[in-house]
């Protein structure tokens, strides 16, 4: 058949730096020759040269982009791409509000997932509580119910920061720092409710 004499392409593996510095090593001993040392490592021989180059490169010799530059380089192509999305979302959102009432951000964010695009980030941008967006879209929750998932939200950011060692009263005056009104015992059941609390620290709420 035909697909009987194709080769399967190599499946695409990483390596620590270690491993390619080790490599490396080998390959500036000269007791072997690059094409030995990738057989003997089941890489491809392409693969070891351009190690071997950019270490030369990360050396000093010879012209090129070092690795802190390729990493820097990297991340700034990253962060470009946010940007360009940020931008495409603000602007979406600059025409739905041309056209529609804009009391609440929600139906521009159900737009957005209905059309496929990045609800989270959107959220995000428009300070929209990603919770109390999927706790109205799956019902008619009344303002206490939005208010207590914006503050499970905001409290499962907290207690996640903390590695999950902070108690309620620990919580609670974190979220007071950030501006937020509640009281202790609320935090306590809504924690309570998010399975946040352990046994026995219902005393935190007091």
């Amino acid at each position: 058949m035909e697909s009987m004499g194709k080769k399967k392409p190599r499946p695409r593996r990483s390596f620590t730096p270690e491993f390619k510095a080790e490599i490396v090593e080998l390959c500036r001993r000269g007791d072997r020759s690059v094409g030995q040392i990738a057989k003997d490592f089941d890489l491809t021989e392409t693969a070891v040269r351009l190690w071997v180059s950019q270490a030369e490169v990360d050396a000093g010799e010879r012209d090129g982009l070092t690795s802190s530059d390729r990493e820097e380089l990297a991340a700034l192509r990253r962060e470009n791409r946010r940007l360009r999305e940020d931008v495409d979302i603000l602007k979406r959102a600059t025409a739905f509000f041309a056209k529609e009432d804009p009391v609440t951000v929600h139906p521009f964010i159900e737009a957005e997932k209905r059309d496929g695009h990045n609800v989270k980030r959107a959220c995000e941008l428009l300070q929209v509580s990603r919770t109390a967006f999927y706790a109205r879209r799956t019902g008619s929750p009344g303002p206490r119910a939005v208010r207590d998932a914006e503050l499970t939200e905001k409290i499962t950011e907290v207690h996640e920061g903390s590695r999950g060692t902070y108690g309620v009263p620990r919580v609670h005056a974190v979220l007071q720092r950030q501006g937020e009104e509640c009281g202790r015992r609320r935090i306590a059941r809504l924690m309570r409710n998010a399975g946040l609390c352990k046994a026995g620290t219902a005393d935190d709420a007091s």
